[in-house]
């Protein structure tokens, strides 16, 4: 029997792996970098052990170090987790030999899955579906759209879609650099990219003794980045015979390597036919929303079967639909440019799931990941189950950096989306852009909620004034929009200049209660520092309060690059110094920060006459990175 569960991660899913480790009477280790001393995972844990660095190299890639840090807080198994060592051959092979538990499959299956080219000829062997490589050398317009792969790894990282032919050789060498330094393994391959193609995945779960589960299926289609948005369960609107056919590949593909524990196979389905993808030899990030229609533990599952015992012999019915939505600190509207800072306060409403890797007060950093949670919703129905995640989003408070939430919103109550005509990875290839248009209509009325409660607060009195007097001014920026306000507070009531249908019922420094066009609406108002959040049932904005009188000294030179967020020079163009002559959008440089890279491009043609950034340079957001001159 287990006893002590060291977790090779951190955030979300060292918590939810903590969780069921306290339900079962399970003791907890924590390993943490320097960036994480205080992080929720570290706080949890019955023992914490440091890992010393901030990046993810030095720490929670550092196998033996996590195998150090097991032994030397006594415990007997590891889990994984996702993401980081959990999909490493010799990392589990390590765990073994230093005479702990593996909760996973056996090295031997994670090797056979772990190239996606190695595990695409052991599936076509054992009669699995998928699609047929296409060799980048003898490739031809007909081959077009083509997918560069990355052969180790995942999350996006080292893909590449071609849609012209003469861009093939350069988005290889940008694919396998990018997969060197993700995982290091720059091995890479080129298939065919499906256009409106889902991504359907199934669920499985094995023992030692022969039993293998298929739990149902998964929609994962909505991406950004090659990465997971939206999940949900059962994948919607499939016909019975596909989706047979998507559980006996599973299963046969789980038999072929002698898989144990919990995994997943996924899927490309098009044109009512399924191809496989690859396998996930580990819990996924979604496995949620499987948990909720089967009234099941994946975690403590995944336990049962390292500790040698037998699956039930029939796999449990499900019942019902549920939906997840990965909520993170990033701007869609900005090439989903990940953000940083603090979180100073987040609150989901009651009714639905939350698993989280971070609590209020924690700064998100630039070393990891950007997911700050996930919302899971479960009811009877699918409609009912999308209904009540986004409202459950729409009510949710978040006051820190700027997030996915509203797009999440949009995306659950898009047409598309909500009769499920619109399942599949070109979702938002084509409706990005009028998905994350601001809601720019009724912002004044938020800004105004702000003006109000920040008048108030600073006077004992309300704001109000018993003789009369020039408009109070505010000025706030929302969504790089600005917004001037200008009231009067008088005993007779409030009048606001470009507002007259506004009324005033209730006024306190963190709450204002106002009636606009005859209907009364309670607004909530939390500062942090010049960052003003304003909450209402009719949505959120988050306003910076901008000062009187521009300073000055915050002009930059014309034609700045400057960093966007915090991160590392990872390359600059090959060949590219100051005098060269560049052309509008080329890429000059590539910043990475939070796992992704983002390219720094010229923004008009011009003379590059400054090149402060070097390879390797860790930069701050606003950083000056290149000058282009007409």
């Amino acid at each position: 029997m287990i006893r002590s569960v060291l977790v090779a991660n951190r955030g979300e899913i060292a918590r939810r792996v903590f969780r069921t480790c306290r339900e079962l009477g399970i003791s907890t280790v924590a390993v943490h970098s320097d960036a994480d001393a205080g992080a929720p995972h570290v706080r949890e844990a019955d023992v914490a052990v440091r890992l010393t660095g901030d990046a993810p190299a030095d720490t929670y890639l550092r196998a033996d170090l996590i195998v150090r840090a097991a032994l030397a807080a006594g415990a007997d198994a590891v889990h994984p987790g996702y993401g980081f060592l959990s999909e490493n051959p010799g990392f589990a092979a390590a765990v073994a030999d230093a005479g702990l538990t593996w909760i996973g499959p056996p090295p031997a299956a994670i090797e056979a899955m772990a190239s996606k080219t190695r595990a695409k000829e052991l599936m076509a062997a054992a009669g699995v579906p998928l699609l047929a490589p296409v060799d980048p050398a003898t490739a031809t317009e007909a081959d077009l759209p083509l997918l560069v792969k990355a052969a180790s790894g995942g999350g996006g990282r080292g893909m590449r879609v071609v849609t012209e032919l003469d861009r093939l050789t350069d988005e290889l060498k940008a694919a396998e650099a990018e997969a060197a330094a993700a995982f290091g393994d720059g091995e890479v391959f080129v298939e065919p990219y499906v256009v409106g193609g889902r991504h359907v995945e199934v669920q499985i779960l094995a023992d030692a003794h022969g039993t293998v589960h298929t739990l149902g299926t998964r929609d994962c289609s909505l991406q950004r980045r090659h990465q997971k948005v939206i999940e949900e369960a059962p994948a919607p609107g499939l016909p019975d015979a596909l989706r047979d056919t998507l559980h006996e590949a599973a299963a046969q593909a789980a038999r072929a390597i002698d898989y144990r524990g919990a995994g997943t196979v996924e899927f490309l389905v098009s044109d009512g036919r399924a191809y496989f993808l690859e396998m996930n030899t580990r819990l996924q990030v979604e496995h949620p929303v499987t948990e909720e229609i089967y009234r099941l533990d994946l975690v403590a599952l995944q336990l049962r079967v390292a500790e040698g015992r037998a699956l039930e012999a029939e796999a449990p019915a499900c019942s019902g639909h549920a939906v997840e939505a990965r909520l993170y600190a990033e701007d869609p509207a900005a090439d989903w440019r990940p953000q940083t800072g603090t979180l100073h306060h987040l609150a989901v409403p009651d009714g639905v799931r939350l698993d989280s890797g971070v609590t209020d007060g924690d700064t998100i950093g630039v070393h990891y990941d950007p997911m700050l949670a996930k919302v899971i919703a479960w009811a009877p129905t699918r409609d009912e189950a999308v209904r009540k995640l986004a409202g459950a989003l729409e009510r949710t408070r978040i006051h820190g950096p700027l997030t996915n939430r509203d797009l999440l919103v949009r995306s659950l109550r898009h047409p598309e989306f909500a009769d499920a005509t619109g399942l599949d990875t070109g979702f938002y290839d084509r409706h990005l852009a009028a998905l994350t248009t601001a809601e720019a209509a009724g912002t004044e009325v938020f800004a105004l909620a702000a003006a109000l409660a920040d008048a108030a607060g600073r006077s004992r009195f309300g704001g109000f004034r018993n003789v009369p007097s020039g408009p109070q001014t505010k000025t706030y920026r929302c969504a790089e929009t600005e917004y001037r306000i200008r009231y009067r507070l008088a005993r007779d009531g409030l009048l606001a200049e470009d507002l007259p249908g506004v009324r005033l019922a209730g006024l306190a420094a963190d709450a204002v209660v106002l009636e606009v066009d005859g209907l009364r609406r309670r607004f909530t108002v939390s500062r942090y520092g010049e960052q003003v959040h304003v909450d209402s049932a009719a949505g959120a904005r988050t306003l910076t309060a901008l000062p009187r009188f521009p300073d000055p000294a915050a002009r930059t030179e014309p034609g700045s690059l400057l960093a966007p967020m915090p991160g590392t020079v990872v390359r600059i163009a090959a060949g590219l110094a100051e005098g060269d002559r560049v052309e509008a959008g080329q890429t000059l440089l590539w910043l990475e920060a939070m796992k992704m890279e983002h390219t720094i491009t010229a923004p008009a043609a011009g003379t590059l006459t400054s090149l402060p950034a070097r390879t390797g340079q860790q930069v701050e957001v606003g950083a000056l990175l290149a000058v282009v001159a007409d």
